[in-house]
C-alpha cells in the first residue's frame, strides 16, 4: 500500500533503529541494513522498490576530526568511499536548525564510509582528505535514494584519536544513542517540508563594489606582505568572509591597541574616525584603508557641512561602525537620528542652518520618512548633493520588493551584524511576506518553509554569492525546484584599489 509522504529510513543495527521517534516510525518503512558494504548494497537494492517521498540514513559514526564529542550529531553533506565519486547530500544541511532547537550540537561535513572498523590512524587519514566522520554504510546505502531526497544523520560514538574498543566506548555509545533518540524527531519536520518549489532569486544580490574591494585589499595585503595582516573590526559584516580570511592569516581586532607597533593594518569597509587615524599614526602602523568610497563621500560631506556652521542630523543606527566613523568627523556638530520618533524630538541651535546625512545601508522607505519628518520641522533642511544610501542598498531593496510580492516566504542570506541584510528582511516584510535572515542554509527552520510553494531568495551586500548557491541546492534537495531570477538593475561599478596594494 502506498503511503503519501512516507519515508524510507535505514538504520544499520537494531539499537539504532530503536532510537527512531514513534511518529517517524509510524510514517516510515524502516530497514535494518546491517553493518558493512555488502549488507548495505543489498539493503539499498531492496529500498529501490519502496515507494517513499525521501530516504533517511540514521545511526552512529566515529569522529575523524578533533572537536567532535560523543553525542554530537554529524549531518552528512557529502558521502565518500574509496575509489568512487563522492555523493553530495545538500539536503542534510536543512536539519541543523531543528537539531539546535533540541539542544543538540550539529556538525555538517563529509562522511567517509569504510569497509572495516577504522582506528585512530585511519580516521586521521580520512580527516586529512576532508572527512569529518567515518561509518560503514552510508555511501552504499545512498544508492537507494535514486533521485529522491536524501539525508544522513549520524551521532558520534567516539571522538577522534580513541580506539573503538576503548573501555570508555560503552559510556560514549550510550551517549550517542541517547543523542540519536533526541535527534530523530527532526525527520518528521523534514518529511513535512518535502515538495517541489518555485525559487525566485532577487537580482542584484550579494557582494557590492565596496565589499569586493575591501576583501580584495585584505587578500592582496596577505599575498604581498605575508601573514599576519591585522584588520580593525570585521572587514565586512559577514561571518563566512571573516572566517575565510582568518584561515588565510588575517587577524581581526576590535581596537588598534591589540596590534603590534608597525604591523600592517587594514581599516574595514565601514570607515574610521579621525581619532583612529591619529592613533594609528602614533603607533607607526602600516595602514591600508579599505573604507568604501561611498562611505568616504559621507565623511567628506560631514566635514564640509560642519565647517559651514551647520547642525548635521546623522540618520543611522547607534553603535554601527559606519555611524561611529562619520560621527567622529565632526562630533560637536552631529546629532544622531535613529528613527521617526527621534526626528520629532531633535533640536538645533539655528533652525536655518541644518543639514542631514545618512548611513549608506538604511532602508530607503524608512529613511525617506525620517527625512520628511525633519523637513517638516526644519523647512530650511538641506541634504547632500546626491543620495547617501548607496546604489547597492537601493538596488537590493528594490529587487527584494519585487520578489517578496510573489513569495510565500523570503530568505535573506546575511549575518546578523549586517545592517543592509537586516533592512532587506524588513523590506520583504513590508510587502506582506514572511521573511527571515539566515547566515546560510543551516539556519533555515524547516517549519518556515513546510507550506511554502514559492520562496524568494536574496543576499545582503556583504554575503558571498556561493552561500546563495548552497541555499538553492539545499532547498532543491527537498524535492526539486523551478528556479527563476528577477532582475531589477544591472551593476558594473568597480572601485579603484588603494595605492598601497596596486603592486
Amino acid at each position: 500500500m502506498t503511503m503519501e509522504g512516507r519515508l524510507l529510513v535505514y538504520a544499520p543495527l537494531r539499537a539504532e533503529a530503536a532510537c527512531l521517534d514513534g511518529s517517524v516510525r509510524r510514517r516510515s518503512r524502516v530497514i535494518r541494513s546491517g553493518m558493512g558494504p555488502d549488507r548495505s548494497r543489498i539493503a539499498a537494492a531492496r529500498g529501490l522498490a519502496v515507494d517513499a517521498a525521501g530516504v533517511a540514513i540514521v545511526g552512529v559514526c566515529a569522529a575523524a576530526v578533533p572537536g567532535l564529542e560523543a553525542g554530537d550529531v554529524v549531518l552528512g553533506s557529502e558521502l565518500r568511499r574509496a575509489g568512487e565519486p563522492s555523493v553530495p547530500v545538500p539536503g542534510s544541511r536543512m536539519l541543523a536548525a531543528a537539531l539546535r532547537r533540541r539542544g543538540l550540537r550539529p556538525h555538517v561535513g563529509a562522511i567517509e564510509s569504510v569497509a572495516e572498523l577504522a582506528g585512530p590512524a585511519e580516521r586521521r587519514f580520512a580527516a586529512g582528505v576532508g572527512a569529518s566522520a567515518v561509518d560503514m554504510e552510508s555511501a552504499w546505502l545512498a544508492a537507494a535514494a535514486d533521485g529522491r531526497p536524501l539525508v544522513v544523520l549520524r551521532t558520534v560514538v567516539e571522538r577522534a584519536g580513541r580506539e573503538l574498543y576503548d573501555p570508555r566506548t560503552a559510556v560514549a555509545g550510550a551517549r550517542a544513542l541517547a543523542a540519536l533518540r533526541r535527534a530523530t524527531p527532526v525527520l518528521e519536520e523534514w518529511q513535512a517540508a518535502l515538495r517541489r518549489r518555485r525559487l525566485m532569486l532577487a537580482a542584484p544580490r550579494s557582494f557590492c563594489a565596496g565589499v569586493d574591494r575591501a576583501i580584495e585589499i585584505v587578500e592582496l595585503a596577505l599575498e604581498q606582505r605575508g601573514a599576519p595582516v591585522y584588520v580593525r573590526k570585521q572587514i565586512v559584516h559577514n561571518e563566512h568572509v571573516v572566517a575565510d580570511l582568518e584561515r588565510r592569516g588575517a587577524i581581526f581586532v576590535e581596537e588598534l591597541d591589540e596590534i603590534p607597533a608597525g604591523a600592517t593594518t587594514v581599516y574595514s569597509a565601514h570607515g574610521v574616525s579621525p581619532a583612529v587615524r591619529t592613533d594609528a599614526a602614533e603607533r607607526g602602523l602600516d595602514v591600508i584603508d579599505a573604507t568604501c568610497p561611498l562611505v568616504s563621500k559621507v565623511h567628506a560631506e560631514a566635514r564640509r557641512f560642519a565647517a559651514a556652521g551647520n547642525t548635521v542630523f546623522l540618520i543611522g543606527h547607534s553603535g554601527h561602525e559606519e555611524i561611529e566613523g562619520t560621527y567622529g568627523e565632526a562630533p560637536d556638530a552631529m546629532v544622531l537620528v535613529e528613527d521617526v520618533e527621534a526626528a520629532t524630538r531633535v533640536s538645533a541651535p539655528d533652525p536655518e542652518r541644518v543639514t542631514y546625512l545618512t548611513q549608506t545601508t538604511l532602508a530607503v522607505d524608512e529613511t525617506a520618512e525620517i527625512i520628511a519628518t525633519l523637513r517638516e520641522r526644519f523647512p530650511a533642511l538641506r541634504g547632500p548633493s546626491s543620495d547617501d544610501i548607496c546604489y547597492a542598498t537601493t538596488n537590493r531593496q528594490k529587487a527584494v520588493r519585487e520578489v517578496a510580492a510573489e513569495s510565500d516566504v523570503v530568505l535573506v542570506v546575511g549575518s546578523r551584524t549586517s545592517s543592509n541584510s537586516l533592512r532587506l528582511v524588513e523590506v520583504a516584510e513590508r510587502e506582506g511576506a514572511k521573511a527571515y535572515l539566515v547566515d546560510d542554509e543551516t539556519d533555515v527552520d524547516l517549519a518556515w518553509i513546510a507550506n511554502a510553494g514559492t520562496i524568494g531568495i536574496s543576499a545582503g551586500a556583504s554575503a558571498p554569492e556561493g552561500l546563495v548557491h548552497s541555499l538553492v541546492a539545499s532547498l532543491a534537495a527537498l524535492g526539486g525546484a523551478d528556479v527563476e531570477q528577477t532582475t531589477t538593475a544591472t551593476e558594473s561599478l568597480r572601485f579603484k584599489l588603494p595605492q598601497e596594494v596596486r603592486g
